[in-house]
């Protein structure tokens, strides 16, 4: 058992944290016009890993890919939970938010 003294107390408070890291939702579409919707860290470097035939299963041989929309969420809590409304509407309601781009600050309204 370790005892933390005033001393190591100090210096917990002066250690960086680290950066959080920014959610993002993002729309891919294949050749043939499917939507797959997911959430990243980095968007660019996870269509990067999409168009190389790697991740997603149902993306696999589906491209070229487009990159059709992305926004900046937040926490993985608040990106997840968009990506499963997102994922709930149908194509055309789809279309519709991205070009409202209302939904993420409207979260509760999906």
């Amino acid at each position: 058992m370790t005892i933390k003294n005033d001393k190591s107390l100090a210096s917990d408070k002066n250690t960086p944290k680290e950066p959080v890291a920014i959610w993002s939702l993002y729309i891919v579409q294949t050749r043939l016009g499917h939507w797959y919707t997911g959430i990243s860290t980095d968007v660019a470097k996870r269509f990067a890993t999409h168009q190389a035939g790697k991740g997603a299963k149902n993306l696999k041989g589906k491209g070229p890919l487009t990159l059709v929309f992305q926004v900046a969420v937040g926490n993985r809590s608040e990106a997840t939970k968009l990506e499963y409304k997102v994922k709930q509407l149908t194509k055309p309601q789809k279309r519709e938010f991205i070009k409202t781009q209302e939904l993420p600050l409207k979260v509760s309204k999906v």
